[in-house]
C-alpha cells in the first residue's frame, strides 16, 4: 500500500508551525496593522500579552490534529502535536521569563 503524500511527520510539523504564525500574524494585520511588527510584539511582551495570545494561537493546530487523524494521516497528526509541544515550550518560556 502507497503512503499518501501528506502523511509525513514533516508534513505535519511544518504545518502545525506554520498555522499558528498565520494566525497570529492574521491577528496583527487585523487589528494592529498601524504599528510596525516589531513595536507590536515589544507591546505583546510588556503587556504581558504575548504568552495568553501564543496560546491562543495554538488552537488552529487542534482542528488540523482532527483533520489529519480523521483522514487516517497518523504519522502528519504526530507531527503537528510535535509542533503543538514546541509552542506550548515557547509559551512556558516567556511565562518564566516575564
Amino acid at each position: 500500500m502507497q503512503r499518501p503524500l501528506l502523511n509525513s511527520q514533516k508534513t505535519g510539523f511544518i504545518s502545525g508551525i506554520i498555522l499558528p504564525l498565520v494566525s497570529l500574524s492574521g491577528f496583527y494585520f487585523l487589528r494592529y496593522s498601524g504599528i510596525p511588527i516589531v513595536e507590536f510584539l515589544r507591546y505583546l511582551y510588556f503587556r504581558d500579552i504575548l504568552s495568553p495570545l501564543l496560546s491562543l494561537n495554538i488552537l488552529p493546530n487542534l482542528v488540523l490534529f482532527f483533520i489529519f487523524i480523521r483522514k487516517d494521516y497518523l504519522s502528519s497528526a504526530r507531527g503537528v502535536l510535535l509542533a503543538t509541544f514546541l509552542f506550548a515550550g515557547v509559551v512556558l518560556l516567556f511565562k518564566v521569563l516575564s
